[in-house]
């Protein structure tokens, strides 16, 4: 949400109002909670992705997850960021690296079957787990190199001057986890992220996933304003996975 209005507005400064009048939920606020349900009530991923992206259509979705929603049909090849970007319950949802590996890629290849796209949300869960596992900074980059072969780096100041909008996760991944080795806390976090000047609502959404369970939550003050924005019907469905996980 707090990256939604700066996905077309680009901003290369972490100095900005966090929310406002102008913040709403998008594709990644939708998909992550169809992700959470799935999980919640043991359900195919692809049917409740499709479910959820049918009943909000009007969330932001990209062109090729557009046509797979309407159409009905496979998986397309795709290594873009939408598999990272709604893949955070996953990280929450298991306690073996195999089985965060293996439903990170059953969460993605419902659309994102590439070797990109299915990496890229592993290597978001897996930051995930090692953040809530007690892992310091130092070995969640260095698992995430190893595992992954994401070089982390470079830091923001060398990144962003010449960074521009990538909605491949290759292009966005990596940079949103360095958004988050950079930071202090979660707001911080999210700071660095849309700061980038890219595909400021996912990369947001990617860094602050891994930094909810670094830092240990979401500030009342964010959630709050989250919530104010939420469909009652979609915050049910985080509320039932925060009390079952």
């Amino acid at each position: 949400m707090i990256g939604s209005r700066h996905k077309f507005q680009k901003t290369k400064s972490a100095d900005f109002e966090l929310f406002t009048p102008a913040c709403t939920f998008t594709d990644d606020t939708v998909l992550t909670v169809a992700v959470t349900d799935a999980l919640i009530n043991g359900r195919d991923y692809g049917e409740v992705i499709r479910e959820y992206g049918l009943r909000y259509p009007d969330a932001g979705y990209g062109g090729f997850f557009h046509k797979w929603l309407i159409s009905g049909g496979d998986a397309y090849n795709s290594f873009g960021n939408g598999s990272a970007m709604r893949v955070s319950p996953v990280g929450w949802a298991f306690n073996t690296e195999e089985d965060i590996l293996r439903e990170a890629e059953r969460s993605a290849v419902v659309t994102h079957n590439h070797p990109e796209g299915i990496k890229g949300a592993q290597a978001v869960a897996f930051a995930i787990f090692l953040a809530r596992q007690g892992a310091d900074k130092d070995d969640i980059e260095n698992e995430i190199t190893k595992r992954f072969g994401y070089l982390l780096d470079q830091s923001l100041n060398e990144i962003r001057p010449r960074y521009r909008f990538n909605e491949t996760c290759q292009g966005s991944v990596p940079q949103s986890i360095r958004a988050f080795l950079e930071s202090v806390n979660v707001e911080d976090t999210i700071r660095n992220a849309v700061s980038l000047g890219g595909d400021a609502d996912t990369q947001a959404a990617i860094a602050g996933s891994i930094a909810e369970a670094y830092y240990a939550g979401v500030p009342e003050g964010i959630a709050s304003e989250v919530r104010a924005r939420l469909p009652d019907e979609l915050w049910v469905v985080i509320e039932r996975f925060n009390q079952k996980y």
